[in-house]
C-alpha cells in the first residue's frame, strides 16, 4: 500500500504551531499497517508514537489467559503512545490495527523532547489523554449497564465515524472480542438493527445505512464520548494551524 495521506490528516499534528511542526517534521516517517496487525504488545516499551491518518486501531486489554476487551479505539482523532510522556516504560496494553490504514509516527525522545517545552503540544496531548480516560472509564459502565444491542450500536458508530465512508470490516467475532461479550450476542444485536434497516451485514463487512437511526439505538455512551472530545479538542483547536500562519 503506498502511503498517500497528509500528517495533517491526523487532528493533532494539524492543531501544532508552525515552530513545533518544523522541529517534529523531519522526524515523522510514513508508515502502514495491514489489518489485524500488532502495533505494540502488552509489556512492550513503544521506540514511536503513532498519529493514525486512515488507520483505526483498537487498544486492548489482555488478561494472562488470553482474553481481551477493548479500552479505546483511536482514529485519526488521536495517537497510540500516550505512556511515552506520562511516564514511559512497558506498557501495560496492546494495540491493533482493526483497518489496513497508514499513520505517521515520531521517535518516543524527539515526542518528550517537544512535550517537555510546556507548549502547545503539551496541552493539546494532556486533553487528548483525558478525552482517552474518559473513553476506558465509559467502557466500564457501558458494558456493566448497557445491552449488547446498543454496545453493537455504538461500536458500529464510533468506527463508522473514524471512516471516509460507512463500511465497518468486521466479524461478529471481532465485535465479541472487542465488546467482551458472547459472540451470540453480537449476532443477535446486529441481527436486530438489521432488521430495523439500519445496517446491511454480509461476511464481515457491515455498512451503515441509518446513521441517525443507529444513534438512536446505541447507548448515551456515543453522545458522552462525542461531546467529551468536541470539549476537550474542539474543532478550532484541531485546525491546520500551520496553514493558518502561512
Amino acid at each position: 500500500m503506498q502511503h498517500r495521506s497528509s500528517p495533517f490528516d491526523n487532528r493533532l499534528l494539524a492543531a501544532l504551531g508552525p515552530n513545533e511542526w518544523l522541529r517534529l517534521q523531519a522526524h515523522a516517517e510514513p508508515v502502514v499497517f495491514t489489518r489485524n496487525q500488532t502495533i505494540f504488545s502488552s509489556g512492550d516499551t513503544v521506540s514511536h508514537a503513532y498519529f493514525p491518518t486512515t488507520l483505526i486501531a483498537s487498544m486492548l486489554c489482555v488478561t494472562v489467559d488470553g482474553q481481551c476487551t477493548e479500552s479505546a479505539l483511536v482514529g485519526n482523532d488521536g495517537m497510540l503512545g500516550v505512556g511515552l510522556f506520562m511516564g514511559g516504560g512497558p506498557t501495560c496494553g496492546c494495540a491493533t490495527a482493526l483497518t489496513s490504514g497508514e499513520a505517521f509516527r515520531i521517535p518516543a525522545p524527539v515526542l518528550c523532547n517537544e512535550f517537555q517545552r510546556a507548549g502547545y503540544l503539551m496541552h493539546i496531548l494532556l486533553r487528548y489523554t483525558q478525552s482517552l480516560l474518559t473513553q476506558a472509564a465509559q467502557r466500564t459502565t457501558c458494558m456493566r449497564h448497557h445491552l449488547v444491542t446498543q454496545q453493537v450500536a455504538l461500536c458500529l458508530l464510533q468506527q463508522a465515524d473514524r471512516s471516509d465512508d460507512n463500511e465497518v470490516v468486521m466479524t461478529h467475532e471481532q465485535i465479541a472480542m472487542r465488546l467482551g461479550v458472547r459472540r451470540e450476542g453480537v449476532t443477535e444485536g446486529a441481527g436486530t438493527l438489521q432488521k430495523l434497516g439500519l445496517i446491511r451485514y454480509a461476511r464481515g463487512h457491515v455498512e451503515v445505512l441509518d446513521h441517525a437511526g443507529l444513534e438512536e439505538q446505541a447507548c448515551e455512551c456515543y453522545g458522552v464520548l462525542r461531546d467529551d472530545y468536541q470539549r476537550l479538542l474542539p474543532t478550532s483547536a484541531c485546525r491546520p494551524r500551520l496553514l493558518q500562519a502561512a
